[in-house]
């Protein structure tokens, strides 16, 4: 009977401690991914602010710029992607509105990414584009991948419409979560200007044509929750001037924009409580079932050679004796 139940708790011990390795290593990158329908807002604010007055050409300080980040997965894109390349695909449609204190539009851009659902690498389609510019991105934007490793990894700007190295800094915590933080430095370069201008009868076109160009640069801080690979929390110190041509008259520069753009504390407040929810989810499957199992495995052997080496233990010699029948006399 010990055997017997040992053979039975042996089966189980290979059973969970094979569960374990397959549940990490196989199920997850299959079962863990963006889901196609998502849909998010944050709000950042830069206060003070910078701002071109397009009337006078002349910068003007303002009390507050805020930019509404919103980001709606667009599933019928995702399908067709999908069935054209095979892969998983999430189809984001986004678009950065940035309005002035008084509530007026002063940039918006659209853009469509678009990558792979289970590892955050971009996938390409001709309708992939940053502000109407078809592009095709190398690296990543917006998302970090599951289990983000503390290395440099390809981050793509919407401005500049390239990818440049975003660079691993440090580990920190934030608000109770451990976190890697990551810095990108965009040197100033020429950009166009946005498709979309704030004053009716002026365009990047008629810009254009003034000679006068558009420069960017920035630094751009993100503190990434690793094993989610989402961002909670977000900064960039952001500046663009308008360089030479006739528009400026006779000076060489003036500044369009420049401010320190910051996430709103009430939505850093509700980045933070999704990820520590969404993040006890990846966990389960990396690191507390498969540890689980591993441990279960190794303590259902144990009981099982316990149980055969107590089935293999002779029998008491005193026992032996005493159940012997007595002789029956001649």
């Amino acid at each position: 009977m010990r055997r017997k139940a040992s053979l039975i708790l042996l089966a189980f011990a290979v059973f969970f401690a094979a569960l374990s390795p397959l549940l990490r290593f196989y199920a997850f990158p299959r079962l863990a991914k963006i889901p196609p329908s998502q849909y998010q807002e944050a709000v950042l604010e830069a206060k003070p602010a910078t701002l071109i007055d397009y009337g006078t050409m002349q910068p003007k300080k303002v009390d507050k710029l805020s930019i509404v980040q919103t980001l709606k997965g667009n599933v019928e894109e995702a399908k067709r992607i999908g069935k054209r390349t095979g892969r998983d695909v999430v189809v984001w449609d986004t678009l950065a509105y940035a309005e002035g204190p008084d509530g007026k539009m002063v940039s918006k851009i659209p853009e469509r990414y678009i990558f792979d659902a289970h590892s955050q690498q971009p996938v390409h389609d001709k309708t992939e584009m940053a502000d109407g510019h078809e592009v095709k991105r190398e690296g990543i934007e917006f998302k970090w991948p599951f289990l983000t490793e503390k290395r440099d990894y390809a981050y793509f700007d919407m401005r500049v419409r390239k990818s440049a190295p975003i660079h691993y800094k440090g580990t920190q915590n934030f608000r109770g979560l451990e976190v890697y933080y990551f810095e990108q430095t965009i040197p100033w370069t020429q950009v166009d200007y946005p498709s979309v201008m704030p004053v009716k009868g002026i365009t990047a076109k008629s810009l254009a044509g003034t000679g006068t160009k558009l420069w960017y640069t920035t630094v751009r801080k993100f503190w990434i929750e690793p094993v989610t690979g989402a961002p909670v929390y977000g900064e960039e110190i952001h500046r663009e001037e308008m360089r030479g041509g006739t528009l400026l008259g006779d000076r060489d520069k003036v500044t369009a924009f420049s401010g320190h753009v910051k996430m709103r504390e009430d939505y850093i407040r509700s980045t933070v409580d999704l990820v520590k929810s969404q993040r006890q989810l990846i966990l389960l499957m990396t690191s507390y079932l498969p540890w689980g199992f591993l441990g279960l495995g190794a303590a259902l052997l144990t009981l099982a050679l316990l149980l055969e080496a107590r089935s293999r233990r002779p029998s008491d010699p005193q026992s032996t004796r005493d159940s012997r029948p007595d002789p029956v006399p001649a």
